[in-house]
């Protein structure tokens, strides 16, 4: 209402009144807690996030690593005579090895061919993972990685569609190939584009027997096996099993053999540890960054108790033949790739190979 003083009228005051300083307060400290927990809630999703891309991206590069080397231990012993090849041995020989490029450089510790200088089908390597014994601090305690090698006749390239004989008779140095008529079309050169190459094996079969050669050189029409080659295969002092003691076979066909080793290296400058790939005596490859931890285990038939003797981490250590592996048990650890705040994400993916072309035992027979 309007009071009336003398003839001039007041105007009517407005009731409403501003916050007071008390009350300004307690809304901002309101709205700080609903800020801090929308904020919390936030990085929380990004962690989250986070850890899903990490988790992700280290399974995906796993699983990747894995199925090449599933697809080579698959294939361990396919081609190779019943029970592998026994290389240069007696009077004049010397240890072969495998695990070894062209430099001269040997990627495993061990890598001699065991058992007296003996090529299975596949080649255990407990303990035996990391080149030059290298250190991976990530590797869960105890710190062991595994190598393994695999070894199996190579049916893309074909070499059996040539006619074999040797450059002189009665020396395992060299050999001379001809396209076989009968195949048609007619077989790539030998030097073509994923054809034979220095450092490549090459198993040659005839009336004498079989032995494997490790290429120094290469035509159009000719490999050589000149000694002193990386690998220490073309023997031709040896008293026997190396590819002079074959050299006057008749019809002798020839096949690449691939001999792929796998184990962890440690590049410098600060770079994560990594699975490589490598074949015959060719320089290796790297399959998959941050893998920390490699191990097999190997389940392998005992002829003694006509038993299966599973998860046998060193058959070769405790007497077993490895011609007797049935299946092979794969673990493999990762790091993730992308560190949040220092923070990696380690995981394993584990599966088994059933080793198809090594010996077979029927227990129940």
């Amino acid at each position: 209402m309007e009071t009336m003083i003398g003839n001039m009228r007041l105007p009517k005051q407005n009731p409403q009144r501003g916050f007071t300083l008390i009350e300004a307060m307690v809304s901002m400290a309101i709205g700080l807690v609903v800020l801090a927990a929308a904020a919390s809630l936030f990085k929380t999703a990004l962690n989250s996030t986070m850890l899903v891309t990490q988790r992700a991206e280290t399974q995906q590069n796993m699983r990747a690593a894995v199925e090449i080397m599933v697809k080579d231990l698959s294939m361990a012993g396919a081609g190779l005579p019943s029970g592998g090849i026994q290389l240069p041995t007696g009077a004049g020989a010397t240890v072969s090895k495998f695990g070894c490029d062209q430099t001269g450089t040997c990627h495993v510790p061990a890598h001699n061919y065991p058992t007296a200088n003996y090529m299975y089908g596949i080649i255990p390597g407990f303990s035996n993972g990391v080149e030059a014994n290298a250190v991976i601090p990530a590797a869960p305690a105890p710190a062991i990685n595994d190598s393994v090698t695999s070894i199996y006749a190579d049916y893309n390239f074909p070499l059996w569609e040539y006619n074999v004989t040797f450059t002189v008779p009665g020396n395992g140095g060299s050999i001379t190939l001809a396209p076989n008529p009968t195949f048609v079309p007619a077989p790539p050169a030998i030097n073509s584009a994923g054809g034979i190459q220095v450092g490549d094996l090459i198993m040659l079969s005839n009336s004498l027997g079989t032995a494997v050669g490790e290429v120094t050189g290469l035509t159009a029409t000719t490999i050589a096996f000149a000694n002193l080659d990386p690998l220490n295969i073309n023997q031709s002092a040896a008293a026997t099993n190396n590819i002079k003691a074959i050299s006057g076979g008749t019809t002798t066909i020839a096949y690449r053999l691939f001999a792929v080793t796998y184990y962890l290296t440690v590049p410098g400058a600060g770079q994560t540890p990594r699975l490589m790939r490598q074949v015959n005596g060719l320089t290796p490859v790297p399959v998959a960054d941050d893998i920390i931890n490699l191990q097999f285990a190997f389940d392998t038939y005992n002829s003694l108790t006509s038993a299966l003797d599973a998860n046998q981490a060193n058959p070769l250590g405790v007497g077993e033949s490895p011609n007797n592996i049935q299946k092979i048990n794969l673990t493999v650890m990762g790091q993730s790739m992308i560190n949040n705040g220092n923070k990696s994400q380690n995981m394993y993916l584990a599966t088994d190979v059933s080793a198809r072309n090594m010996a077979f035992r029927n227990r129940y027979q």
